[in-house]
């Protein structure tokens, strides 16, 4: 188990998809002075025979490549000035993953979203789902980069300038953690952060009406009354913040939201208990990991370091609005 100071777990299968994982668990590892540790995984069904010798030396091969990998993942650590510890696991990539963050207690999980193997298939299809779901910290899930990016090197989303972060808060207990945790991330990164509010489309009557419009205008009044109050609380913890009360689908007006405001990662809370399906907003969480070229860090499970004094405290839990 690593002890002392914050520690990030990677989680990569060495491809070049994996490049803007690699590059934002690098990152963050330097701005939290972090320690690292990049897992790779011989993605082995239970169910085959390791004693086998056709599977022997299928995994042989693949613990060369893999080791090759993470050998030339640490010197390009090294080169941005981060220290990696490296592991190799054998089996199920997120049973392996997880395992290891039991022991290791990590402060927080990085994974790509298609990579090679488990990664491969669309976010919430597998191995990524599974870590989101069931890990004890939260997880960053950042999306591979296109092809002319790569080519390029000219991705938008660099780790080394996160200087805004986008919360969605509909002032549930799970949105508000996960702007606690937003919170400390800000303060980490030395970012500024933004929160984001939708109003649902009000709905019109049988005779073209709009009854509940004195209702929806009384609500976006309390609604602004209680971000304000939200944004001053970060104002008193050193923080810079601002928020958007912003109207239409929920999921369309985050993914909205951070493509035009200049978003480094998105952070939403998560219920985590019965799958993404009942995440914030409903399946608006899964959405948003579907659909996000913007890195998004879900919040199931906040980790606060030990004396953590919350920056938002019991007057902000949740009431009708």
């Amino acid at each position: 188990m690593i002890t002392g100071g914050l520690h990030i777990l990677f989680a990569t299968d060495g491809s070049r998809g994996s490049a803007a994982a690699e590059a934002y668990a690098c990152g963050l590892a330097r701005s939290w002075d972090a320690s690292l540790t990049v897992m790779n995984v011989l993605e082995f069904p239970s169910e085959l025979d390791p004693e086998n010798p056709v599977n022997q030396l299928y995994l042989a091969e693949l613990m060369k490549q893999a080791t090759q990998e993470l050998v030339e993942l640490k010197a390009r650590a090294a080169g941005r000035g981060v220290s990696a510890e490296t592991k190799i696991g054998t089996g199920i990539p997120s049973e392996e993953v997880l395992a290891t963050a039991r022991g290791e207690e990590p402060d927080l999980i990085v994974v790509g979203t298609r990579g090679r193997t488990g990664l491969a298939h669309v976010l919430l299809g597998s191995t990524a789902e599974r870590i989101i779901r069931a890990a004890s910290c939260p997880v960053l899930t950042v999306r591979a980069e296109l092809h002319g990016e790569e080519r390029t090197g000219g991705s938008r989303h660099d780790p080394s300038a996160l200087t805004r972060i986008l919360v969605p808060v509909d002032f549930s207990d799970c949105s508000l953690d996960a702007l606690e945790y937003g919170a400390l991330v800000a303060q980490r990164s030395k970012a500024s952060i933004r929160m984001l509010h939708v109003l649902e489309p009000v709905s019109y009557g049988l005779d073209f009406t709009l009854p509940r419009v004195a209702k929806r205008d009384h609500d976006r009044e309390a609604i602004t009354k209680r971000l304000s109050d939200l944004a001053a609380a970060l104002t008193s913890a050193g923080l810079v913040s601002d928020f958007v009360v912003s109207g239409g689908l929920p999921a369309d007006s985050i993914l909205h939201a951070a493509t035009t405001h200049d978003i480094g990662v998105i952070v939403m809370g998560t219920h985590g208990r019965r799958g993404l399906s009942h995440a914030l907003f409903g399946s608006v969480a899964e959405f948003v990991l579907r659909k996000s070229s913007c890195p998004v860090l879900t919040v199931r499970s906040p980790k606060f370091p030990p004396g953590h004094r919350r920056i938002l405290s019991s007057q902000f839990m949740p009431y009708n609005v």
